[in-house]
């Protein structure tokens, strides 16, 4: 039976375990903050580049000759695992590399290479033989440009050589601290939809002549840009900088996914610190009232004997 030692040594372990997690906490809502400043900020510079791409678009004769754009059966096919470094996020490491395999048994009949951005994610991968094209890590602590640069050029050039035929991008997209939303989204090709150009591969892309027509009559207003350079050059360089930047966001919604499931986990954590330490005083207390029950007990009957 526990001794009102032991369990004063178990309260004040599961105390201190408290200040690590409360400490934890303090830290992931910091660096949630910062992450959530950096995708606003980095809202508006995204916004003009898609402007001014588009603008481009509208100007040039045939803008899908750009490799970026070329569209190629998919027979093989580069997967990016965005995952953490570090542990103790809750769920947030395990939804995603589950949801990962997934996609990756789904699609098993192509030829895959994977892209690890994160330890964890990293380590799983390795242990099931996948071909790798590349792993990138403590890249969600601090998110900076550089980096979505680097796994740019790489992701560009993998796909302009036609190593590849198709990217995709697996992370978790932050909606709140609370709820994180798993997406698989198709990087490259680029969406002629995000050009503001007709998707030929979409059944809705066919439209009326007469629809055609009157799109050519009436074209959508263009914002009146004064290019140094011919729109055709313009263009290649705004394309690769719009991947850069969709890379960029897309590391920003999973640093800010990840630290805000830790800070939840690390809260919890904190709150089952403190339930825990009132289950034990209540137990030590419980012991402690016994043995001096007892002692009374004892001293009556000492007296009585006495007495007697």
């Amino acid at each position: 039976m526990p001794t009102l030692i032991d369990f004063r040594r178990r309260i004040r372990s599961v105390k201190n375990t408290q200040q690590i997690t409360r400490a934890m906490k303090f830290i992931a809502a910091a660096r949630l903050r910062k992450a959530q400043e950096g995708v606003i900020a980095a809202r508006p510079y995204a916004r003009e580049i898609l402007r001014v791409l588009r603008s481009a678009v509208a100007r040039m004769e045939d803008p899908a000759t750009h490799p970026l754009l070329e569209r190629r059966p998919e027979q093989r096919i580069l997967v990016v695992l965005l995952t953490g470094d570090r542990g103790l996020a809750g769920p947030f490491n395990a939804n995603v590399i589950r949801y990962g395999l997934t996609f990756l048994r789904e699609h098993s009949s192509l030829d895959i290479k994977v892209m690890a951005i994160g330890r964890k994610g990293r380590d799983v991968l390795r242990k099931r033989n996948y071909k790798f094209a590349g792993e990138y890590l403590n890249v969600s602590l601090s998110v900076e440009f550089k980096h979505a640069k680097e796994i740019g050029a790489r992701i560009i050039e993998l796909y302009s050589t036609q190593e590849v035929d198709a990217v995709y991008v697996i992370y978790n997209e932050f909606k709140s601290v609370l709820v994180q939303r798993l997406v698989a989204e198709k990087l490259l090709p680029i969406d002629p939809a995000v050009l503001g150009q007709p998707d030929p591969d979409h059944p809705e892309a066919a439209k009326p002549q007469a629809d055609q027509a009157e799109a050519q009559k009436n074209p959508p207003a263009l914002v009146d840009y004064i290019y140094e350079q011919p729109p055709q050059e313009l263009f290649k360089a705004l394309v690769l900088r719009y991947v850069d930047t969709e890379i960029f966001r897309i590391l920003l919604e999973s640093s800010a996914a990840e630290h805000g499931a830790r800070m939840a986990a690390m809260d919890s954590a904190t709150n089952n610190a403190a339930d825990l330490i009132d289950e034990l005083t209540l137990e030590m207390n419980k012991i402690r009232q016994a043995g001096i029950t007892r002692e009374l007990i004892e001293i009556v009957s000492g007296a009585a004997s006495a007495i007697g």
